[in-house]
């Protein structure tokens, strides 16, 4: 089990609305590339009657704003026991976890119109699994001028560069989203 290092639960549910997915990796700070390691993963499919709202609230309705809220709420429980399980596999306290990232359920993308909307109450999944939760990644993207999507190009320059090859990163999901590494790139070279 990690000694000085860090642990850390990243929690993903896609726009495919299949279900939530998982990871418990660790980061090594005293490693100068911060090396990554994952411990365990764990998918836990969408019930139909979530799956079903969820598609819903893709659209305007009467009472949404209730629904939506409810739903958020039991979003970060699903996102609990997801990390509950998680967890269990590893043989790991939520103590030893540093932090969740958790963007949350996309339901509405208008970055056009300046917004974006996650479900998935991280104050509520913070209690839940009594760990720090990190989320709402969309939004602050979109309010530094972006379209909130794709997020995942700077993880994909943390693990994937090299001082002298070319990478490429396709990400297949409900979009498919691509990253453009250049050789010996910096953060600001990297393009999706």
């Amino acid at each position: 089990m990690p000694g000085a290092s860090e642990l850390y639960i990243g929690i993903m549910s896609g726009t495919s609305l299949d279900g939530i997915d998982a990871v418990l990796v660790e980061f090594d700070n005293a490693k100068a590339d911060q090396s990554l390691k994952l411990y365990a993963a764990h998918y836990q499919p969408y019930e139909p009657l979530l799956k079903s709202t969820l598609l819903a609230l893709h659209q305007p309705a009467n009472d949404d704003l209730h629904t939506t809220l409810l739903t958020s709420n039991e979003l970060a429980r699903q996102f609990a026991a997801a990390t509950s399980a998680l967890l269990e596999k590893a043989g790991v306290t939520p103590l030893q976890v540093r932090a969740i990232g958790c963007h949350g359920q996309t339901v509405r993308h208008c970055p056009s119109s300046g917004y974006t909307l996650q479900l998935g109450n991280s104050s509520l999944l913070a209690e839940l699994s009594g760990i720090t939760v990190v989320g709402n990644f969309r939004s602050r993207d979109i309010a530094a001028g972006g379209q909130g999507a794709p997020l995942i190009p700077y993880v994909d320059y943390l693990l994937f560069r090299h001082p002298r090859r070319c990478r490429v990163a396709l990400n297949i999901g409900g979009i498919a989203n691509v990253t453009v590494i250049p050789a010996g790139a910096k953060p600001e070279d990297v393009f999706g």
